[in-house]
């Protein structure tokens, strides 16, 4: 199985390569066209400010080619926002796969979310396996609200969506690669769709 993670510039690479290792894989880190293509499972991270980051996917190419990828995509935390539709962190026009806008979180909480919380309302077999009110790690200031395409729910002030799924895109607020036991089984389950 080819695994790409996409190397843009804006992502904790890193760790999400070491955690597919941990389940005996291996991923290549890329920003080749064809590479990335002819994956059979694709990991698109983010870390950092949407507006840099959709810069660096516009500079590249890969903001027109990301939309049009076939296989099953996997958005990370920044990486699952800039898969909706747009952000209000740097008044930012996203890829437009998921149709949320993507917000920050109002002053009635502590911005940055940090930490673990809980995952519920689990809709996709992205979860297989996992049970409801499970712990996941977050890190975000910005979170894209509920909508017809959220498969996960966390709470934090509000309900907001943890995951998102449309077609063969998946998204996750949460940082699989770093939420133990639980995030192991979830990017078992997206390596094996």
């Amino acid at each position: 199985m080819k695994i790409v993670i996409i190397n843009y510039g804006a992502g904790n690479i890193q760790s999400i390569k070491f955690a597919i290792k941990r389940l005996g894989y291996e991923a290549v880190l890329s920003s080749d066209v064809s590479e990335i293509e002819n994956a059979d499972k694709v990991i698109f991270p983010g870390v950092g400010e949407a507006s840099s980051a959709m810069k660096k996917l516009r500079d590249s190419g890969l903001d027109k080619l990301i939309p049009t990828l076939k296989q099953p995509v996997l958005g990370i935390c920044l990486g699952m926002q800039l898969m909706c539709h747009s952000s209000e962190e740097g008044n930012t026009t996203g890829l437009g796969i998921f149709d949320v806008d993507v917000v920050k979180f109002d002053s009635s909480v502590k911005v940055p979310q940090i930490g673990w919380n809980q995952i519920n309302k689990l809709k996709s077999d992205l979860f297989h396996g996992v049970t409801e009110n499970e712990h996941i790690y977050l890190v975000h200031s910005f979170y894209a609200p509920l909508c017809i395409e959220t498969i996960a729910e966390c709470s934090y002030g509000l309900d907001y969506t943890a995951a998102l799924k449309k077609d063969n895109f998946y998204g996750t607020q949460f940082h699989p690669e770093k939420s133990s036991g639980v995030g192991e089984k979830i990017l078992k389950n997206f390596l094996n769709m």
